[in-house]
This record gives C-alpha cells, sequence and structure tokens, in this order.
C-alpha cells in the first residue's frame, strides 16, 4: 500500500511539473497595413486571425486591427520593432528604406512567379535571410501570404512611348518604383486608402495597386481609363506576419509551429483565390470602359534592362542587399533547368 501510495504522489506531481511547464496563451495584436475589406490584401490577414484563433483552441488569440486603429499603415514596422504592437500583416516591400534587401521578399522586377518564388524562400534558404535581416530589428517575420500577378499601371492616356512618363507623378511600390524613378517618373509611396483620393485630386498622375480584381474595388477606373499589363514589377508579392522577436521567442515551440503552419496555409490559400477571381474582374472593368493595354515588347525591354542597372546599383550600395540578390540569382539559374524542361511555355 505505501508503495501505491508513493507511486500516485509521484504521478500527481510530474502532472504538476508538467502543467507548470505548459506554456500560457499567447494574446497577439496585429495592425494592418490594408484594411480587412480589401480583398486578399486586407481579408488574407483576416482568414490568417481566424485559422489561427480556430486551430489553437486559443492557446494563440491573434486579433486583426485595421490601418490606423493602433498605428498608421506604414508605420507598422517601427510599432512591432518597439513592442507598442505585438504584431503586424503587411509586406517587406514596404520597409526598403529601413533594410534595402527586405524589398527582395516582397516583389523582384522580372522575377518569379509564385511557385518558383516560394521554391526559393521556404526550400533554398530565402526566408531564414529574411529572418536575420528582421532579427536585427527585434523583429520575426514569416512569410504568410502570396497573390498572382498584379497589372503595371492606370494612366489617364494611352501610353504609347516612354517620353510620356517623364515627370509624372505616379504611386508606385517596392522596387519597381526605382526603375521608374530611371525613367524620369516622379514615384511615391501611398497606402491603399489614400490612393484613389490622390489620383482623383490629380496629386499624383497614375498609378499601379494590385491586381484586376483588387484594383476594381478601389474604383481607379473612374478616373483613369487605360489599364497595362504585364505587372512586370510583381509577377508576385509575398505578405508577412511580423512578431515582435521577444514575444516571438516568449511563445512555446508548439505555438511558434501553429502561427508558422497557419502562414504555410494562408499562402496556398492566397494564390488560389488570387488566380481564381481575375477573369470575372477583367470583364467587369472592360464593362466599365477601362481599356486593357499590353506593353509593346520594346518597352518591356527598356523596363528590364533599366531594372538590371538597378539591381547592380544596390548590390553595389548594399552588402546585405548583394547577398540576397546573389542568392536568389543562382536558385533561378538552377531552376530554369527545371522549368525549361517540365513546363509549357
Amino acid at each position: 500500500m505505501k508503495k501505491m501510495i508513493v507511486a500516485a504522489l509521484a504521478a500527481v506531481s510530474m502532472l504538476g511539473l508538467s502543467a507548470a511547464a505548459k506554456a500560457e496563451p499567447v494574446r497577439l495584436k496585429m495592425a494592418s497595413t490594408y484594411p480587412s475589406s480589401l480583398t486578399q490584401l486586407g481579408t488574407l490577414g483576416k482568414i490568417l486571425e481566424d485559422n489561427i484563433n480556430s486551430a489553437s483552441g486559443g492557446d494563440v488569440q491573434i486579433k486583426f486591427f485595421e490601418p490606423g486603429a493602433l498605428v498608421p499603415a506604414l508605420e507598422v514596422f517601427d510599432a512591432v520593432k518597439n513592442g507598442s504592437v505585438d504584431a503586424a500583416w503587411s509586406t517587406p516591400g514596404y520597409w526598403q528604406g529601413k533594410e534595402p534587401a527586405l524589398a527582395l521578399f516582397a516583389a523582384v522586377p522580372f522575377g518569379p512567379s509564385a511557385g518558383e518564388y516560394a521554391a526559393w524562400l521556404l526550400n533554398a534558404g530565402g526566408e531564414e535571410m529574411m529572418q536575420k535581416i528582421y532579427a536585427k530589428h527585434d523583429i520575426h517575420s514569416i512569410i504568410c501570404g502570396v497573390i498572382a500577378p498584379e497589372a503595371s499601371g492606370w494612366f489617364r492616356e494611352e501610353i504609347t512611348s516612354l517620353d510620356q512618363l517623364q515627370g509624372k507623378k505616379m504611386r508606385f511600390f517596392g522596387l519597381g518604383a526605382k526603375v521608374m524613378q530611371k525613367l524620369g517618373v516622379d514615384t511615391q509611396l501611398l497606402a491603399g486608402a489614400d490612393i484613389y483620393p490622390a489620383l482623383e485630386r490629380g496629386t499624383i498622375d497614375a498609378t499601379e495597386f494590385s491586381m484586376p480584381a483588387i484594383d476594381l474595388n478601389l474604383g481607379f477606373y473612374q478616373v483613369a481609363k487605360h489599364y497595362y499589363f504585364p505587372g512586370w514589377h510583381q509577377q508576385s508579392t509575398m505578405f508577412e506576419l511580423m512578431i515582435n522577436k521577444g514575444k516571438w521567442d516568449g511563445m512555446s515551440e508548439s505555438q511558434q509551429k501553429l502561427v508558422t503552419m497557419a502562414c504555410r496555409a494562408n499562402i496556398a490559400l492566397g494564390l488560389a483565390e488570387g488566380e481564381a477571381i481575375q477573369g470575372k474582374a477583367l470583364a467587369e472593368l472592360k464593362s466599365k470602359g477601362v481599356t486593357i493595354h499590353r506593353w509593346p515588347q520594346e518597352i518591356l525591354d527598356k523596363f528590364e534592362e533599366t531594372w538590371i542597372e538597378v539591381a547592380a546599383e544596390q548590390a553595389a550600395a548594399d552588402p546585405t542587399f548583394k547577398e540576397t540578390w546573389d542568392s536568389l540569382q543562382a536558385f533561378r539559374t538552377e531552376y530554369q533547368v527545371w522549368s525549361d524542361l517540365g513546363y509549357l511555355k
């Protein structure tokens, strides 16, 4: 009997130790760069919130906050860095002013499609390189979504020559903006909600933002009727979940794994939805009087030539950019052998 009592007490003790070791539930306030109403760009953040909260059984609780509710849309990087918010839903491309190399983890001019991009990020060290850069700023970032190719511009008039771009004020994102600057365009980075008012008032002459289904909802067609493709500057665009590093490091391994796996699921969901909704959106835009254009090959060639110059300049100016760019280029060279054999052109 005595041995049985001792054994029972030992079992209770072990259970107590196990309970004590179990991590406390994690609560994350997640600021967003995009409003929840915005197709894909915002709705994928809301899907992430729902999936994490449902799958975790309360172990990880994340709450989506609209742009401006906690901090302005383009200030979430600093807010996560200093811990004034726990997390943020955004894209690394907004932070090239903080770290030039971060733009390479969002969208690359004449860069990879979603499958190739995800292959480099998730299986060839890309995301790990990104996380080392963010760690310098006390942030842990996870690739957490992707969308298909974007359009490359809304203009009031048809563009038949690059000379027409000279001096235009245009909202433009990421590394593509540096290409446009070299071609004489005065680029500005505006958050999504600020673009239509700026276009309507004439503060900007033209804009790019996203793909047809998203641009349709923002109403750019009411001001500009000429819509240009392909999105040479964003053949695919990656999104991220940024978490304050102290908050991330304080999570248990299982909590970290759950968040990471929810982000992996979000990548698949974003790609599938994005590919599904563009045809209908393009048809609706045409019905509203929008003229769809494809850039002439000679203009696309000039964009690409200018991008090669920009990439070389960026690599020469920043060692981290060069390291990241070299990694991506090496992977793309290796991948091309497979893509040339495996895919129909």
